[in-house]
């Protein structure tokens, strides 16, 4: 089944193209958070309906995201980049993934609850803020996980903090923002796979059924806890529902 990457507008190009698509189960989407929740926020207009175009299949993976600078950077802990964006307001530039997207919007979550300013420097892909803090044309990114570590592991930039609630396997000397002093904060990409709304059930049943095989593979978990992802239990939009049901202690 061929594969069409879709980027632009975080991700909502895509998913005008899925919301077109004929509902027969061969044309799905693999979209992060950043698409599916928050875009609906921060558009005025979007070219789907986010709650009649789509048919949620169920999530699939999560990752965490990492603070990075360039090796050479004056500081090694986000403890001190915080206290030089500070001491000097609005004068540090951050790179992101492009205006809207998670890259940028949990720097912006930082640094409203830090009560800093850095100066927003938009890109098109998250392996383009990587390059621009390994050129420095920026001082720091918060880099996806699976981009990031290779970086890292070369020594081309250094992760000063992490996004999740604990440290990573991958990486474990890196401490987290909420270790950093900031309690509370967490932030991670999470995928999610769509089909174009009217989907019949049982094919989204066979779909979500697929795709929990598929991120079960034994072969596939040490690709996905290389790259620090965490698989996610996949369950049709119908299960989805009678589990709360459930632990809600409702009727099925």
């Amino acid at each position: 089944m061929p594969i069409d990457n879709r980027a632009g507008a975080s991700g909502t190009l895509g998913m005008a193209q899925l919301a077109r698509a004929r509902p027969d189960g061969y044309t799905v989407a693999i979209a992060p958070n950043g698409t599916y929740a928050m875009a609906t926020a921060l558009y005025d207009r979007l070219p789907y309906d986010i709650e009649r175009a789509f048919a949620p299949v169920g999530m699939l993976a999560t990752t965490p995201i990492f603070a990075c600078v360039h090796p050479a950077a004056p500081w090694h802990s986000l403890t001190e980049l915080i206290a030089s964006a500070k001491a000097q307001p609005a004068t540090i530039t951050y790179a992101s993934a492009g205006a809207g997207s998670t890259s940028h919007l949990f720097v912006e979550l930082l640094l409203d609850m830090s009560g800093t300013q850095m100066v927003h420097v938009p890109y098109r892909s998250a392996a383009q803020t990587a390059q621009a803090v390994m050129q420095r044309e920026t001082a720091m990114s918060f880099i996806d996980a699976s981009v990031a570590l290779p970086f890292m592991r070369s020594g081309e930039v250094r992760a000063i903090a992490l996004t999740a609630p604990q440290r990573s396997a991958q990486a474990p000397e890196v401490p987290t923002v909420a270790e950093s002093g900031f309690p509370g904060y967490r932030a991670s990409v999470d995928f999610g796979l769509f089909a174009p709304a009217g989907t019949p059930q049982p094919i989204l049943v066979r779909l979500a059924s697929e795709a929990r095989t598929a991120i079960s593979l034994p072969q596939l978990q040490p690709r996905l806890e290389s790259l620090a992802m965490e698989a996610v239990g996949v369950l049709p939009r119908n299960s989805q529902r009678a589990r709360s049901r459930r632990r809600a202690g409702g009727p099925n």
